[in-house]
């Protein structure tokens, strides 16, 4: 029996399909090992959303060439999509599997094996319209599922190499969805997250009608499954026959990763993106209107080319008037092969440093604030795993609104849903809750 390993980089996207190659690999009869044991084959499921991530991606694929040299290595994924003749040039490699050919690994591997010579599997990731059908029927969280409803993106936003890297939009049959959630749901699983690499377009390319919409409708009659969850989410997406189709389905979790990038109109235009900050505040208050107090979340990015001191103190103060749950700070990291690493006016990494803490003490604040705001509300736990604390040990879970909860009882277990109030907002990453009937 041939044993296998597995490093996965970057998003959930590839980490679903981690999940389904090695599915594949066990049903060839391949044993799974962890990737820091010694096995006969390695695949670095890779990432290039950044030049740092590009350099991660070789280190793990020449740390697992350095603990077996006679192992095949398998490079998977964007990294290979974006990197071209510099991957078939690494001697280190024996495989490479494109964006749309994870689902091939196993004769790819088997056929490398026969023959010992470099093998490139690669389609037209730009042309090629073709949704590559893959399967789990379980994940690796263990009460928490992450669903791939699509692959691609058409934006093509100024700092973004994804586009190239993964393609167009290509959306997953509604009933191959289905039929997976249907399966997770026999098998215990109670939440669901709808991910891919661009999931506010999905069903853009079905000649029928059918979009984002209308697949959560279809999915939240499946029973056993008791939370739908959003990946991110584009704000044009939100509009009021949405939200309202939404707001009528009880399992939907409110909890929006709207992406916004920046609050300043100009940067938003720089950055190629499709909105104002005008109209990102419409889309939150819509839904405010509909939701009971839902969780903001968002990704905002600092120091990017041109941006002026007075267009960060405007973002700073929109991130304040939206009052997000959380956001995820980054600095400005110029990738090469998009219009923004090019650009005039880069920005000095010090003044990037200096606007990411004062974003981050801000997103500190904010957090804390959105905690107090739910102090009285009923929260939905889902019970995940048992951790120690300065309290002793205590149950972890997420509420709907993706706050994360910390409970202490003798009465529940993993994958449990309980409803719980608040009873300390300060913890460690997390609020302290009771159980209430």
């Amino acid at each position: 029996m041939r044993s296998v390993a597995f490093c996965t980089l970057g998003c959930k996207v590839n980490q679903y399909e981690t999940d389904a190659m090695e599915e594949i690999f066990l049903k060839a009869g391949y044993e799974i090992k962890d990737f820091h044991e010694k096995a006969d084959i390695y695949v670095i499921n890779t990432c290039t959303v950044t030049n740092m991530a590009d350099r991660k991606s070789r280190q793990m694929i020449h740390r697992a060439k350095r603990k077996n040299p006679e192992a095949v290595i398998v490079a998977a994924g964007c990294y290979v999509e974006a990197a071209g003749e510099a991957v078939q040039e690494d001697a280190s490699i024996d495989l490479i599997i494109g964006n749309n050919c994870k689902s091939q690994i196993v004769s790819m591997v088997e056929a490398f094996i026969e023959e010992h010579q470099k093998i490139v599997c690669k389609t037209d990731i730009n042309h090629n319209c073709d949704y590559e059908t893959m399967t789990i029927s379980k994940v690796s969280e263990h009460t928490r599922a992450y669903i791939k409803i699509q692959d691609g993106c058409n934006q093509f936003c100024s700092y973004c190499i994804i586009p190239y890297a993964r393609g167009r939009v290509r959306s997953r049959k509604p009933e191959d969805i289905f039929s997976e959630v249907f399966s997770l749901a026999k098998a215990g699983y109670k939440e669901i997250v709808l991910t891919g690499i661009h999931i506010s377009s999905y069903g853009k390319d079905f000649e029928e009608q059918e979009n984002l919409i209308s697949l959560v409708e279809k999915l939240a009659v499946i029973e056993g499954i008791e939370r739908i969850r959003f990946g991110s989410l584009e704000p044009g997406f939100i509009t009021e026959d949405v939200v309202v189709r939404l707001a009528a389905i009880e399992k939907i979790c409110p909890h929006f990763h709207l992406s916004l990038q920046s609050g300043c109109n100009e940067t938003l235009k720089r950055m190629n993106r499709h909105y104002t900050a005008e109209e990102y505040e419409e889309k939150c208050n819509l839904l405010r209107r509909y939701f009971d107090r839902p969780s903001f979340t968002t990704d905002v990015i600092v120091g990017f080319p041109g941006e002026t001191e007075e267009e960060f103190e405007q973002t700073e103060a929109f991130l304040e008037k939206i009052h997000f749950a959380e956001m995820h700070i980054f600095k400005y990291s110029p990738r090469k092969g998009t219009r923004a690493a090019v650009m005039p006016n880069q920005i000095d990494e010090h003044i990037k440093t200096e606007r990411s803490a004062k974003l981050l003490a801000l997103a500190e604040k904010m957090s804390a604030d959105y905690q107090d705001a739910c102090r009285d509300k009923v929260l939905q736990v889902l019970i995940e795993e048992k951790v120690p604390s300065g309290d002793g040990e205590v149950w972890i879970g997420h509420s709907r609104e993706y706050l994360k909860c910390a409970v202490q009882s003798d009465k529940i277990r993993s994958n449990d849903l309980v409803n719980c109030q608040m009873t300390r907002t300060k913890g460690e990453d997390f609020v302290f809750c009771k159980i209430i009937d």
